[in-house]
């Protein structure tokens, strides 16, 4: 005999449940019944673990740690039922927090290594949490504690960054950060291995006056820096287009020997800021061939800057190669 779904739906329906007052009492009598046995279970004590993050804070002075320490502990505690619900409903707890300079002071360490019985701090958990729970043990039993001496010393700091100028601008002097240097503090071995530090990248576009920034430093994790951040000083200035004759040197030409070159100097064409256009002469510059690249054969041989100014950027060198004449005595 089948039976319709709607029949069994409907003889719970709120206008069913009128007429059968039976079943009415019966579903109050359940609903007393849980509530005064929860009520019972929860005025009763019980064991259970609880899980709490842990904050390690105030390592000795001049020392830091260097080791992974545990995130969390699992404390078994004794408490009413009460308290371990409303424990347990909590979303979020603050974290215990462990000084470290006073669970390592009457220690002896092994390398820098302190071994600590997490049954050594009961006390100070059970301060930090309700008075109404009773911690009987931590777990993990015990963890290490490695530390490391702290070092300081000062660095030159390095710009990291990218310069754009508008066409026929270009930097009037080298940049300069202020200040030059930082002082880094870490772990000593740490800090052997660092010669310098840069400033995080930036990059600077279509550059045509002078320019400030400041700039944060990078620095290596378990380490921390004085000042945190430097100035940088970008001097932009508008360049012009100069042409000097500049003679040209021969390097390692023999004393017996004597060479002529055709022609015997290069116009040189470079682009120079406008403070020092009137500045710049030949005499400022070194082009040279090198009478050991002469080969049999071949009648020119190719001229090479050797010294510029740092301030200009040369644009040609004409001509780039030149025809000689070697003469022996």
């Amino acid at each position: 005999m089948k039976i319709r779904l709607s029949e069994i739906t409907g003889y719970f329906k709120i206008e069913r449940l009128k007429d059968d007052k039976q079943i009415v009492v019966f579903l109050i009598c359940l609903l007393i019944a849980t509530a005064l046995w929860f009520l019972n279970a929860l005025s009763k004590d019980y064991t259970t673990t609880v899980s709490y993050p842990v904050k390690f804070v105030s390592p000795p002075s001049n020392q830091f740690v260097s080791n992974k320490l545990p995130p969390k502990f699992e404390l078994q505690v004794d408490a009413h039922g009460f308290t371990l619900l409303r424990h347990k409903l909590s979303l979020s707890f603050s974290p215990i927090v462990i000084n470290l300079t006073q669970i390592t002071r009457d220690l002896d360490p092994v390398a820098d290594r302190y071994s600590i019985r997490s049954a050594d701090l009961i006390n100070i958990v059970s301060d930090q949490i309700s008075n109404e729970i009773s911690v009987t043990n931590i777990r993990p039993d015990n963890f290490i504690v490695v530390l490391d001496s702290l070092k300081t010393k000062s660095v030159p700091v390095r710009m990291n960054a990218e310069l754009n100028f508008k066409p026929q601008f270009n930097l009037k002097d080298p940049v300069s950060i202020l200040p030059e240097t930082v002082s880094v503090t870490g772990p000593a071995i740490l800090l052997d291995s660092i010669q310098y530090l840069e400033t995080e990248f930036k990059l600077y576009e279509r550059l045509d006056t002078d320019m400030e920034k400041v700039v944060a430093v990078k620095h290596p994790e378990k380490t921390s820096i004085k000042p945190e951040k430097v100035t940088l000083r970008i001097p932009v200035e508008k360049f012009t287009e100069k042409e000097l004759k500049v003679p040209i040197q021969i390097k390692n030409k023999p004393d017996n020997v004597k060479i002529k070159l055709f022609p015997s100097e290069v116009t040189l064409s470079f682009l120079v800021g406008l403070s020092e256009f009137e500045n710049v002469t030949s005499s400022d510059f070194v082009i040279t061939v090198d009478y050991n690249s002469i080969k049999t054969n071949v009648e020119n041989i190719g001229v090479k800057t050797e010294h510029e100014p740092t301030f200009i950027e040369i644009l040609r060198i004409s001509p780039q190669t030149v025809e000689y004449l070697i003469e022996t005595d």
